[in-house]
């Protein structure tokens, strides 16, 4: 598969997520939120930086000060915008999902072109400390015992209450997010040990 088909692959999917059901449905469901969150960094962003890297690889990023820069970028970024007030703001308002959306495909771009447009091993090391602080998020959704984000009409969607709603939102951040970053540093670090090893 080339460069060009990833991008073009991660662009549709892109599209998907932000002009389908999605956005209508993040002011009534954390999960539908979530999914919509995941599509987006987990997919589709991942698929179009993937494919840039692979037509245009920026060797200028073999040193680790960028990678752990957008590495904490990305934390900072994820756990702010998963913070109650700002998160409310994401779901109330259409703005602040906009900006909230945009945030979220721009540090995630960051993320995987760096990681997948430089040294592997320094981009193995990017995405596991990323699946690691976005399984850590996901895990504290999912088992909280109770709803942290309040003020929202909930929309019963697919029979579940708030905090069942709640949970699966955390288990697909944990089922995607996580897996699919840690999936990505265990590709790099496999190229890492294969560049290392003795022919």
């Amino acid at each position: 598969m080339t460069g060009r088909l990833f991008v073009i692959a991660g662009v549709a999917l892109l599209a998907f997520a932000w002009l389908g059901p999605l956005p209508s449905l993040v002011s009534v469901s954390f999960a539908a939120h979530m999914a919509l969150h995941m599509t987006v960094v987990g997919i589709g962003v991942p698929l179009i930086a993937i494919g840039i890297a692979r037509d245009y690889t920026v060797r200028s990023v073999n040193g680790l000060v960028l990678p752990i820069a957008v590495s904490i970028l990305d934390l900072v970024v994820v756990w702010l915008w998963h913070a109650p007030y700002l998160h409310h703001a994401s779901r109330s308002e259409p703005l602040m999902l906009v900006l909230e959306q945009a945030s979220f495909a721009g540090v995630a771009f960051l993320v995987w072109v760096v990681a997948f447009g430089g040294a592997p091993l320094a981009g193995a090391l990017t995405l596991f400390f990323t699946s690691m602080h976005m399984t850590l998020l996901g895990a504290l959704v999912g088992l909280a015992g109770r709803p942290i984000y309040h003020g929202h009409v909930h929309g019963d969607l697919f029979g579940l209450d708030a905090i069942a709603d709640q949970q699966l939102g955390g288990v697909i951040m944990l089922a995607v997010g996580g897996v699919i970053y840690l999936s990505g540093g265990l590709v790099l670090a496999a190229r890492a040990l294969r560049l290392k090893a003795p022919t």
